[in-house]
């Protein structure tokens, strides 16, 4: 009797879908200065694929002066990509990145 239960448990627990852990992020990217190229920038970062990120609505943020900020929005699946990665592999981009800040985190 117990056996059939554990069995039918068992069999219950492999046939369920495992729910995938998503964040929303939006970054806020920095540039140098304002004669950095924002539209280039910006095809740079949406050119940072991996499996289970996805990129969503950007705009252009007054910070000082002429300077603008490209601020980004994308959606991550929490086991395939970690944040570390995504700042790490922006920031890599020095001829056109200062900084990146987290703007908002959200999980889904």
């Amino acid at each position: 009797m117990k056996q059939e239960r554990v069995a039918a448990y068992n069999a219950r627990k492999a046939n369920k879908v495992k729910e995938v852990a998503k964040s929303s992020i939006v970054l806020d990217i920095k540039p140098w200065d304002d004669t950095t190229n924002m539209q280039e920038l910006e095809a740079l970062v949406r050119g940072v694929k991996c499996d289970g990120l996805l990129w969503g609505a950007s705009k252009l943020v007054p910070v000082v002066a002429s300077i603008k900020k490209l601020q980004i929005a994308c959606v991550v699946e929490d086991d395939k990509v970690s944040l570390d990665f995504l700042e790490e592999t922006i920031t890599g981009f020095t001829d056109h990145v200062q900084s990146v800040d987290i703007a908002s985190f959200n999980k889904l």
